[in-house]
């Protein structure tokens, strides 16, 4: 039976979800870079061949650990999902002459490098400064139009974004964002094989989106991410997710698979996420890029990953489109034959749509709950009116426990500070929308106010 070597650290899909695809498909062997989820450790366990934690002190040449494991389990293919440990499985593979990503991977993952071939390519794109000191930050300023966004060159999930509307705040948006890394890398949220990544950003001006002219229905985020696959070099679009509208700074609140847009809307972003894969050079790896929607047909690309999108993701296309992407991408890998979509699948080629929202203590406007909430999945399931047909569930795995005290949202932490993931299906994208909407609205008011001692626990 062929052998997998599953790297798994914070961030991507639910890892319940990729063992239990992947044992379908081969004999795995489990390197965890982070601690289990405590909702699946029984399942990684009976689903893998060995689950192995490094000890500190081996994790100080994090490829050559890849290495050395995928050597003693007899590894026939090496992958990751997370966007952490990226560029170490690329690197790995190069050196164990196995597909991956390739030593391109680096490109997908530090926004300035992307940002400067996509520039070399010229492909359109917010324009941008790389910084690594407070003084770039402020040289950046005078040559940049305000607002800017200043982001960590190697962060995920809008983890120290900060907004700069004038040259007074550069330093305290410097210092806040610096600060945001440092305790993100205590979290596990941080990148695990560049060393002093924390240091690298970039900064760049903030576009003005639209969604008005893209979607029929109002509602929905200015932003899009088509989701596929790079095979040997080629770049296989599998289909295009549409999202809510960010939390302020752009913290990412839902995605909704499939985007309800029109066939010549749906052909002209894949295009542009064609153009940003190809000029990557990405070879054997999952592909997540994000493109925001301006007035006037014009898009501009936020980012490209080479890995699959986070969240419940992969799931949704499972459920919407009947593909199995982690056993599809596991069965490449291994060079088994794969009939990747021949073109992005669409809404008319659906079963319905799925939906994931991260549950963050602020309303539909994204202002700040006024009081303490505690999470309460079962009291949310029961109360929260949805439309008929539509299906609610919760991620544990991603979830804080019931009877916990909500975070309360930090804009620079982004996604740091989320209570839970819940994943959502309905007859149509439409209809994920506003239930999402009637989800958010309500949360308020149907969770258990948190008692006094309950917060300063």
């Amino acid at each position: 039976m062929s052998k997998v070597l599953l790297v798994h650290a914070k961030g991507g899909p639910p890892l319940g979800h990729v063992l239990s695809r992947a044992a379908a498909k081969a004999q795995v062997h489990l390197l965890a870079l982070s601690a289990l989820p405590p909702a699946v450790a029984g399942d990684a366990h009976r689903l893998c061949a060995s689950v192995v934690t490094p000890t500190d002190a081996d994790r100080g040449d994090l490829v050559s650990l890849i290495v050395a494991r995928a050597k003693a389990v007899g590894a026939d293919a090496v992958l990751t999902f997370s966007e952490y440990a990226v560029v170490a499985v690329a690197e790995a593979c190069e050196a164990l002459g196995l597909p991956g990503a390739g030593g391109a991977a680096a490109l997908a993952r530090d926004k300035r490098l992307m940002r400067r071939t996509w520039h070399e390519h010229g492909l359109p794109q917010p324009e941008f400064r790389p910084v690594a000191t407070e003084a770039d930050l402020h040289e950046a300023a005078t040559r940049l139009p305000f607002p800017l966004l200043l982001k960590a060159a190697w962060s995920a999930g809008s983890t120290a974004h900060q907004i700069i509307r004038s040259p007074h705040e550069v330093s305290g948006a410097w210092r806040r964002s610096r600060e945001v890394m440092a305790e993100s890398a205590q979290l596990g949220y941080a990148e695990l094989h560049v060393a002093e990544a924390d240091a690298d950003f970039v900064v760049e001006q903030i576009v003005t989106g639209t969604a008005a002219e893209w979607f029929d229905d109002p509602g929905w985020g200015d932003y899009v991410s088509v989701e596929g696959v790079v095979a040997r070099g080629v770049f296989h679009p599998v289909c295009v997710s549409g999202r809510m509208p960010t939390v302020e700074p752009f913290t990412e609140r839902a995605g909704i698979t499939p985007a309800q847009l029109s066939p010549a809307a749906q052909d002209r972003i894949v295009a542009l996420a064609r153009d940003s894969v190809d000029a990557l050079g990405l070879r054997d790896c999952g592909i997540h890029t994000e493109i925001k929607l301006g007035a006037d047909g014009r898009m501009w690309l936020i980012e490209t990953a080479a890995r699959f999108g986070g969240a419940m993701t992969v799931p949704q296309i499972e459920e919407v489109f009947d593909l199995d992407l982690i056993g599809m991408l596991v069965d490449h890998l291994l060079g088994r034959p794969v009939a990747w979509p021949e073109r992005a699948l669409t809404p008319a080629q659906a079963r319905g749509a799925a939906g994931s929202l991260v549950v963050l203590a602020v309303d539909g406007a994204g202002a700040a709950w006024q009081d303490r909430r505690v999470w309460d999945f079962p009291a949310v399931a029961d109360r929260v009116p949805l439309s008929r047909g539509s299906r609610l569930s919760v991620v544990a795995e991603s979830s804080v426990a019931d009877g916990s005290t909500v975070p309360v949202y930090d804009p620079a932490a982004g996604a740091n500070t989320m209570a839970a993931l819940c994943l959502l299906s309905a007859a149509d994208p439409r209809t994920v929308l506003r239930d999402f909407e009637t989800l958010v609205d309500a949360l308020p008011r149907i969770l258990p106010a948190a008692q006094l001692e309950e917060v300063s626990r």
